[in-house]
């Protein structure tokens, strides 16, 4: 039961695997200006690493889009900065401090609050200011179900 079940579930990942870069390739030759969204997190690794194998040996086709809420640990962005050039990819950084530095946004205040909200505005001025025609992103349906 337990080698049945595991075949499955390796047949069941080949099969996302194989949609996904199918996805991705068909993007690539359907819009002129496609990019990635790319936070440096576990899903946009992900993305970026089927990416990596949908288009090897060649370079990606489409730059990642980095939104900068301006929150990030040093890490973090050093680690994106590293993948990125790993990947021999081109990284397009917003930032959510220029949308509230151009009155585009209102930032919170409290010990509560967060950017994160703001980042729709910044997501949505670079992607007009690039020209972006599709977006590709790895959020995961278990998360957000207008995803699904």
């Amino acid at each position: 039961m337990d080698e049945e079940r595991t075949s499955y579930q390796v047949n069941h990942l080949a099969q996302l695997e194989s949609e996904a870069i199918f996805i991705l390739r068909e993007t690539a030759a359907q819009f002129e200006r496609p990019a990635l969204l790319f936070s440096g997190g576990k899903d946009s690794i992900v993305m970026a690493h089927l990416a990596r194998k949908a288009f090897h040996p060649a370079r990606l086709p489409f730059p990642l889009l980095h939104v900068d809420t301006g929150h990030n640990f040093q890490e973090t962005l050093d680690y994106r900065d590293q993948y990125v050039a790993d990947l021999r990819a081109e990284l397009v950084v917003a930032y959510v401090q220029d949308s509230i530095d151009q009155g585009r946004v209102q930032e919170e205040k409290g010990p509560f609050a967060s950017r994160n909200a703001l980042q729709t505005v910044t997501l949505l001025d670079a992607i007009e200011a690039n020209k972006y025609d599709a977006c590709l992103g790895g959020g995961r349906r278990d998360e957000e179900k207008a995803r699904a």
